[in-house]
């Protein structure tokens, strides 16, 4: 049978339905003029912070999005709020038919940049907000436009490579912070501040001036709120664990706009080109859009003309390293200026290696067959390369994955960590010379971006210290090749270096580790020597006449005392991790992090790097050097840097002797609890004495920490706090979401009507104080406040 008041709610006809609809209650609109505006305000700083960290690839109409998006935003936001109380069905429909709109276009331009998908869809809820800002008088909360700003602002986080990211962000958190409280206002339905905050009449400044004194919206407290927010935001930031990132398998890559897509190779872009110098034949390689990569003004060194690659006296660059060619000369001098040419985002450190090279010309060393490249096509369905390295299947490796913007106009090679397994890159080719150096069809332009997935292998001393000395012969063929008319001498002189060990060293890999370190020590490196004549050898030089050498001699001088043992070898160029700056995630590479390491080879583990290099570590950065913690390392690193040397050995002492003053205790107590039985009952009891002092201790300082908190509160805020904790004492916490009424409502049926009276006084006091202004009796409201506490310890509740 159906009850007569469901009866009534059904309706009997389409008319029934119609006015039933019209009858229900209509949404509210928010009149508040401060709370639209600092919304508005919020979703502005958004999108600005999103064109900004983009840096200027989000285009609209030829204009950046910001130009155009934050006008139409405020727009949309004065015309809500003068139509706020009319019902806009003919806006609503046009905002439906825009949406759709949308729609199709971020369709369209999600499958021109399936590459990376973040801009896409930080340009969709652009257009949504736009559209949502005419929409805004039908809306009781602004939690939409609020949310979208903050989602803006985090696709600008993770789009920033730099630190002028950083202003935005704490401007959206500034502005944030009234929001916040404004919003809880409205929820509360408490009528707006403006009217107290801007009077009319002279007679309310007064009441003014103490609201502004006591409320959250005083520039004091939102100055302190805003300034501890930053402080611990910071210093979580700092200790927090990172653990590795990119889980994705959709990762960034991007042109330049003016850049050509899906290119190819051609007799024209075969070869290997580096910006700063010119190719073996002594002419501009042209790209396949024509831009020549040669001896361009401005790209030369000293004289203004670019230097040979490939062999006599002359001059570096003063930007592009001159080891990024498929012949290189040693017999250069001069030095480079410092300029930023990369940004890496890695899950772990370390060195980005662009090539190798296996034939030594006595002044430098070349690429056999540079220019037979093995082709591989991008996949169709994932687009992204699948590279298939030589590693031996016994190693154990781990998947590194990393991001490379080129901020500085690069050679046509693709830098990566060792063995790359997965490229995403934005052509449609990529080939590979015989030594596997990854080659594009065009040069790295300034502003492309790409994405390598490696597997790097674990560095495990013991097993590479058993690999022996089984080498397959493409590698003796081709990596055991010294000159014989120094091949002699090198070897007595690595033979010398290795009998100075305490023990014999019979192991390839130790005997690498050895002579790496002994060139370090033995070697300084030069300030000044003359260029090389053309019948003299480098390492001979090197070693005998100048007993050292500039940056890249060094592995040159190691990789053929290597060889010159049976050791097989190669040079190795590429760059150093660079400076991590902790705030963005990147690692900033300059041209000056360039140079030339040794590569050896070990039966059953591949090829693994040395660093001769003096101020280098003998074994590069790698992802063994990371963990959960390492970024708060690499922030105490960049603290260190800034910090003077005196001060830093002081705390670094003074952390140091805690610690081995806490170990010497500890270890003094363990041995007097575990001598005994006498021990064990004394360690014992004093667990037991020390666990009770140490909770009453805490107990003790809480209730003082809780009275200093009362005391600063203004009396009414005491008396409310006071009654929230002797409800938290009987199981019932309000939580940080629950408006006062909200949380008195969930307790209601948990006590007297006596008791609930006195709740229900207090509560009403404290609302009508804190967001209504009005005065409370607190000489009544603290005897009620006792009344309550003694019907609680007489347990009548």
């Amino acid at each position: 049978m159906t009850s007569p008041s469901s009866q009534r709610l059904k309706p009997k006809s389409f008319a029934d339905l119609v006015a039933q609809l019209r009858n229900f209650p209509k949404p509210q609109s928010e009149d508040s003029v401060l709370l639209r505006a600092l919304v508005q305000l919020l979703v502005v700083v958004g999108i600005i912070a999103t064109d900004v960290a983009s840096e200027g690839n989000m285009i609209w109409f030829g204009w950046p999005i910001s130009v155009l998006a934050v006008p139409l935003t405020l727009l949309g936001g004065v015309w809500s709020w003068q139509n706020r109380q009319k019902a806009n069905v003919g806006a609503k429909f046009f905002i439906a038919i825009g949406m759709l709109g949308m729609l199709l276009l971020f369709f369209r331009n999600l499958y021109a940049n399936l590459n990376d998908t973040r801009l896409v869809l930080a340009e969709l809820l652009i257009q949504l907000q736009i559209l949502h800002s005419f929409d805004l008088p039908r809306r009781k909360d602004l939690g939409y436009s609020m949310v979208i700003g903050l989602i803006l602002l985090g696709v600008a986080g993770t789009v920033s490579q730099t630190l002028t990211f950083a202003p935005w962000l704490i401007l959206f958190l500034a502005i944030a912070l009234p929001v916040l409280v404004l919003d809880y206002r409205s929820r509360l339905g408490l009528a707006g501040l403006e009217t107290i905050l801007w009077p009319q009449r002279s007679s309310a400044r007064k009441g003014r001036a103490d609201l502004l004194k006591n409320s959250p919206l005083s520039p004091k407290r939102l100055g302190a709120i805003l300034g501890i927010t930053l402080v611990l935001g910071l210093g979580l930031f700092s200790i927090m664990p990172r653990f590795p990132g990119y889980q994705l398998s959709t990762l960034p890559v991007s042109l330049p706009a003016d850049a050509p897509e899906n290119e190819r190779f051609s007799p024209t872009n075969l070869s290997l080109v580096n910006p700063g110098y010119e190719n073996p034949g002594g002419e501009g390689n042209e790209n396949a859009d024509g831009a020549t990569f040669g001896n361009s003004p401005g790209t030369g060194a000293g004289t203004g003309e670019g230097s040979s690659p490939s062999e006599g006296q002359g001059e570096l660059d003063k930007t592009q390293y001159y080891g990024f060619n498929s012949k290189i000369n040693q017999n250069l001098r001069g030095e480079m200026e410092k300029v930023l040419v990369m940004r890496v985002r890695s899950q772990a450190p370390g060195f980005w290696r662009v090539m190798s090279f296996d034939r030594y010309t006595g002044q430098g060393w070349e690429v056999t067959n540079a220019d037979d490249l093995q082709l591989t096509e991008r996949s169709r369905w994932a687009g992204r390369f699948f590279l298939t390295p030589f590693i031996p299947n016994p190693v154990e490796k781990k998947k590194i994955i990393q991001s490379y913007t080129a901020v500085l106009s690069l050679p046509n090679i693709v830098p990566a960590m060792q063995y790359p397994t997965e490229l995403y890159f934005p052509t449609a080719e990529i080939g590979q010379d015989p030594e596997g150096n990854l080659r594009s069809p065009l040069g790295l332009l300034e502003g492309l971006t790409y994405t390598v997935v490696s597997k790097v292998p674990y560095r495990n001393r013991t097993e590479l210290a058993a690999a022996g000395t089984d080498y397959p012969p493409f590698v003796t063929e081709k990596y055991l090749d010294v000159p014989p008319a120094i091949k002699a001498e090198v070897r007595a002189v690595a033979e010398e270096i290795l009998s100075q060990a305490n023990s014999p060293i019979t192991s390839p890999y130790e005997k690498a580790l050895y002579l790496a370190q002994g060139l370090k020590q033995r070697f300084p490196q030069a300030q000044e020597i003359p260029f090389f004549a053309d019948d003299e050898d480098l390492v001979e030089a090197f070693l005998f006449k100048y007993k050292g050498g500039y940056a890249d001699h060094y592995a040159t001088v190691l990789t053929i005392m290597l060889r010159s043992i049976g050791i097989p070898a190669r040079f190795a160029t590429g760059f150093d991790q660079g400076d991590f700056n902790p705030f963005t995630g990147y690692y900033l590479v300059h041209n000056t992090d360039a140079h030339a390491v040794t590569e050896a080879y070990f039966p059953g583990q591949g090829w693994f790097a040395f660093n001769p290099l003096p101020g280098y570590e003998v074994v590069p950065p790698s992802f063994e050097d990371g963990g959960a913690f390492g970024v708060l390392r690499s922030f105490w690193r960049w603290v260190a840097g800034w910090v003077p040397s005196p001060i830093l050995g002081f705390f670094e002492g003074l952390w140091f002797t805690t610690l081995k003053i806490l170990g010497y205790v500890v270890s003094r107590l363990w041995g007097f609890v575990s001598s005994g039985l006498v021990g064990a009952i004394t360690g014992a009891i004093a667990v037991a004495v020390a666990s009770m002092g140490g909770w009453f201790v805490i107990k003790q300082i809480r209730n003082w920490f809780q009275r200093r908190r009362f005391a600063r509160l203004p009396m009414m805020e005491q008396l409310y706090q006071q009654m929230l904790l002797l409800l938290q004492n009987k199981g019932h916490q309000k939580q940080r979401t629950q408006t006062p009424w909200e949380f008195l409502r969930t307790i209601q049926p948990q006590y007297r009507p006596e008791t609930l009276e006195i709740l229900t006084e207090l509560t009403e006091a404290y609302v009508n104080w804190r967001y209504g202004e009005q005065p409370a009796n607190t000489d009544y409201l603290r005897q009620q406040l006792k009344r309550l506490r003694r019907s609680f310890y007489r347990g009548q509740s």
